[in-house]
């Protein structure tokens, strides 16, 4: 009898399950059976020799997040000029945290907020990842100062961090059940802060 080819298993499609759940539910609301169940796991084990365990699932979730859903932001960066990549930045997390294929919010600033001492890993990790966008950002500015973007006596780095405070409100207005028209409109104020010439 002649064997059925055998079924591949889909690495990538399964991290995008698992970070569905991850984001819904936050790392201490995800257990290893909601895991399994979603990315279509038999079981714990398997689950542990494809992905190891939950903690390091969870930064390939991270990761894979970073490279689909928080794509916009290194494009973001990458923009021509500061201000255009601040204002992709925050217009572009505007829309990814109301997007209506994902959950609400955006799984960095909610992933693990508040845990028990057993998950502090997983909010290490997401307290690392957030202050590396801060830092990137910074770095942005910075090279815009040395440019001569910025009007002099300029902090890049209060700049970067005014911004960075901007996008984590978004997510958490968005989770909250803000619009996605309201967040633009929250990014068009928040813009109306950058630096322009000093007036004589």
């Amino acid at each position: 009898m002649a064997g059925g080819r055998p079924r591949i298993f889909d690495s990538e499609a399964a991290l995008g399950r698992a970070l569905e759940v991850f984001w819904r539910q936050g790392y201490e609301g995800t257990g290893i059976s909601d895991l399994t169940k979603a990315m279509g796991i038999n079981n714990a084990p398997s689950l542990y020799n494809a992905f190891g365990n939950k903690e390091q699932l969870f930064r390939q979730v991270l990761d894979h997040y970073a490279d689909g859903p928080a794509r916009y932001i290194r494009d973001a960066l990458g923009e021509p000029t500061a201000r255009g990549a601040v204002e992709a930045l925050l217009h572009g997390a505007a829309d990814a945290t109301t997007h209506p294929d994902h959950p609400r919010g955006c799984i960095t600033v909610q992933g693990a907020l508040a845990c028990s001492p057993g998950a502090e890993s997983a909010r290490d990790e997401l307290t690392a990842r957030r202050a590396a966008g801060e830092a990137g950002l910074r770095e942005r500015l910075r090279r815009a100062s040395d440019r001569g973007e910025l009007p002099a006596g300029t902090d890049p780095d209060v700049l970067a961090r005014y911004f960075s405070t901007i996008y984590q409100g978004l997510a958490v207005q968005a989770a909250g059940g803000a619009t996605r028209e309201q967040l633009h409109e929250i990014v068009d104020v928040a813009m109306a802060v950058w630096p322009g010439p000093v007036a004589v």
